[in-house]
């Protein structure tokens, strides 16, 4: 069997990036190089060009004037300038002839260096008549003969600065034509980086697209109960582990459901024990009622809502027989009950659940909330006029963060003052025969189990009530991470 190949969704993209940056570079370091020689080139035509035009301007007329002025007796020889004159040419001469490239500039230097000799050679031969005091009409003649070198030299310096200028035009159209090429590259840099980034989408979409629908496909099935499906792995690596846990959470979760199911079976009778312990029967049937009715009115959604509320809330109800389950569950157990009461009581209910979302992983002991949230609804919301509100709340007690407050307020009828006394003694209190309690039991059986469980670190309940305004039930418990029996989440 021909094995597949494993793709890889990073390599393909950092192999494109890495290509795209290439390919995006060439063009600024052709451009930079080709900038730099094209600077050197005008540097250097501009330098010779200045060079040549001083030297030029000393040979043709700053030494014939200083010759003449030591012919005159204006300046001895000593005092003249004549040498540094010379060597300044000569230094121009040999400055130009290393840095200068082409051909034909290089000869006409060539040239000019040989008259620049031969002006030397014919100044030398002036200042040894001076000195040995020839007659005026010989230098004179002599200083003539100077001037036609010195002129000849000028002709072939501005013909090297013609040069020059030819050849700083040609650079001009070398830049012209440089520009062309970048333009073109450009073009051709920026088609290719489109065609690279196409392939590149059209490569890693299609990778990336196919799994995610597998796997939006399984998570569906598994959504709506069919835990025998599973993914076929994609052969693209950031994938492969992903769909390989989802096949293996899917396999998991169906072995766990038939262990929980046949652990349901042996502890049955704890469970219904625990059930009747904690739901109270009328609920029971109102909540069948109202199955019943909405499957009369062929309402399907409203009867698979009402359904799955009511499973889940039985559920973290039994929880296996542990007492201590976490606020998140807790919470969970409250919202199941009230989609189940909202549904029967749409007309008149609107609910809320207010959670500081850091505290949903701490321990508590279970279903302490669901009696008040019963206890508002009952009466509080159903002994008023009109839509009742009922918000529950989960907050630090304090800025120590070392408590939770725990509150359940409705803006139902609300107790008048000698009623909320009464029952805030008789939670005080407790009675032996709780059948005395008039209507306040659950109240009681959640006040007797925080104090059961909690001990001193619970104040229990706290109510506070105006007539027509409704009612707030709270109380506190420290913040725990685990039970103390070590017992497990539900």
């Amino acid at each position: 069997m021909k094995s597949v190949k494993n793709k890889s969704l990073r390599k393909t993209l950092l192999v494109t990036y890495i290509f795209l940056l290439v390919i995006t570079i060439i063009p600024t370091i052709y451009s930079i190089v080709v900038s730099q020689m094209h600077t050197q080139q005008y540097t250097k035509i501009i330098t010779n060009v200045s060079t040549a035009n001083r030297i030029n301007s000393i040979a043709k007329n700053d030494i014939p004037s200083e010759l003449w002025d030591i012919i005159c007796g204006k300046k001895t020889v000593p005092d003249g300038r004549h040498d540094i004159m010379m060597i300044e040419i000569t230094d121009g001469l040999a400055n130009m002839l290393s840095s200068v490239k082409d051909s034909k500039s290089r000869e006409t230097l060539e040239v000019a260096m040989r008259a620049n000799t031969t002006l030397v050679r014919n100044i030398n031969k002036l200042i040894e008549r001076i000195s040995s005091g020839s007659a005026v009409t010989q230098n004179e003649s002599d200083l003539d003969e100077i001037r036609t070198i010195t002129s000849l030299f000028s002709d072939i310096m501005q013909e090297f600065i013609v040069e020059e200028i030819e050849s700083a035009y040609e650079t001009n159209i070398s830049i012209k034509n440089t520009s062309i090429i970048l333009t073109i590259l450009q073009i051709i840099i920026t088609i290719l980086a489109v065609l690279i980034s196409i392939n590149s989408f059209i490569s890693v979409s299609g990778a990336i697209q196919k799994p995610i629908s597998d796997m939006e496909k399984l998570s569906t099935k598994v959504a709506n109960g069919d835990l025998t499906a599973r993914i076929d792995i994609p052969q693209v690596d950031e994938l492969d582990t992903l769909a390989g846990n989802l096949n293996t959470m899917t396999s998991q979760i169906d072995l766990l459901i038939q262990k929980n199911m046949e652990e349901q079976k042996n502890f049955q009778k704890a469970e219904m024990k625990a059930l009747q312990a904690q739901i109270t029967p009328h609920f029971l049937y109102n909540t069948f009622d109202t199955i019943v009715w909405l499957a009369e009115e062929e309402k399907t959604e409203e009867v698979v809502r009402i359904t799955k509320a009511f499973s889940d809330f039985l559920r973290i109800s039994l929880s296996r027989g542990h007492e201590w389950i976490t606020i998140a569950q807790e919470l969970d157990h409250i919202k199941n009950y009230l989609t189940i009461q909202k549904i029967r009581y749409a007309d008149i209910l609107n609910y809320k659940i207010d959670v500081d979302e850091s505290l949903v992983d701490f321990k508590m002991i279970k279903l302490v909330l669901q009696p008040l949230v019963e206890n508002a609804i009952y009466h509080g919301i159903k002994n008023k006029r009109g839509r009742g509100e009922l918000v529950v709340s989960v907050h630090y007690a304090d800025d120590t963060k070392t408590t939770i407050c725990f509150t359940v307020e409705d803006n139902g009828a609300g107790f008048t003052a000698e009623r909320l006394e009464q029952v805030r003694n008789e939670l005080a209190k407790g009675e032996q025969d709780t059948e005395k309690l008039s209507s306040v039991y659950g109240l009681y059986n959640v006040n007797k189990k925080l104090k059961l469980y909690y001990g001193e670190q619970t104040e229990g309940l706290k109510i506070e009530s105006e007539p027509k305004k409704g009612s707030c039930i709270s109380f506190t418990i420290p913040c725990e991470q685990k039970a103390a029996t070590g017992e497990e989440d539900v």
